[in-house]
């Protein structure tokens, strides 16, 4: 995406770009076959739950897109998902074409795909064991209708168990996973369970992000440290890994999540919509480079 390129900057995200001879507006010509339409997967993972993790997938599909990037974003927690609720998309169910299952579109360069679509009640759980969880991810894969996606997010349910594991082995090679975690000691302790897991599977690690990373104070203006400020950085650090940035607590956030509108563009000057706008640029950045 360098600045005063003629090529379109979605071809810096294709793995074909090697050769191609074409610098070309129009990327839907681009040579690949079916499962290579879909040109990075990224995984997103947390060591444990509560750490927003759902949150940071959607701001970062919502952000990708308004980028000019396309997105798939696959809902892979299959007993909590909440991908749906956080963009606005409760009710909505996948249709089937001739093509395979039609992902939900949120938005413009953004398609969605999710296990609450499936089921006519958000109150019903769904008690699957491992393999009926891999066949529903593998029809994610195989038998959505995606068309040409830039990056593939996966918002994994927390830990390190089949889902992961599922979504590695159907998408091929990951172009690398993204951990979120909280500043307090017990989400760094599992976080970084997550980062070695994900180096395990032979998935780059593109770096942590720590979410809910102090939160101002709307009488005071002062920063109001709830769950300890800085040991993502401090993980990151010690692992070896890119510590992608921090994203404030604001309270503003949870209403809008309950309201199905992404921070992202709902709220366009607070700051955590400025810091999820510098992560997203520094991951577009990294996978640039793969």
């Amino acid at each position: 995406m360098e600045g005063g390129s003629t090529q379109n900057p979605r071809c810096a995200l294709c793995k074909l770009r090697e050769g191609c001879n074409e610098a070309r507006e129009d990327t839907k010509s681009c040579p690949s076959g079916s499962m290579s339409t879909i040109r990075r997967g990224l995984m997103v993972m947390s060591g444990k739950g509560g750490v927003g993790k759902s949150t940071v997938s959607s701001n970062l599909a919502v952000a990708f897109a308004t980028m000019g990037v396309k997105v798939g974003l696959m809902d892979a927690d299959i007993h909590g998902p909440n991908i749906p609720k956080m963009l606005g998309l409760e009710g909505r169910r996948l249709a089937a074409a001739s093509s395979g299952l039609e992902p939900i579109e949120a938005m413009e360069n953004l398609k969605v795909v999710s296990v609450a679509f499936l089921s006519g009640d958000s109150d019903a759980p769904f008690v699957w064991r491992g393999p009926m969880k891999h066949n529903l991810l593998r029809r994610f894969v195989e038998g959505v209708h995606w068309g040409e996606i830039d990056v593939m997010i996966v918002d994994l349910p927390p830990g390190t168990g089949d889902e992961p594991l599922s979504v590695a082995k159907l998408l091929g090679q990951m172009d690398g996973s993204i951990i979120v975690t909280t500043p307090q000691d017990v989400a760094i302790l599992d976080s970084r369970k997550a980062v070695m897991f994900s180096q395990k599977l032979g998935v780059p690690v593109l770096g942590i992000v720590e979410n809910m990373s102090g939160m101002t104070c709307p009488h005071c203006g002062k920063t109001i440290d709830l769950f300890k400020k800085g040991g993502g950085e401090k993980a990151a650090r010690e692992l070896g890994v890119p510590f992608l940035g921090s994203i404030p607590l604001d309270p503003e956030m949870v209403q809008l999540c309950d309201a199905g509108l992404p921070l992202v563009v709902g709220r366009p000057d607070s700051p955590s919509r400025k810091a999820f706008l510098e992560v997203a640029s520094k991951v577009l950045e990294e996978l640039r480079g793969r």
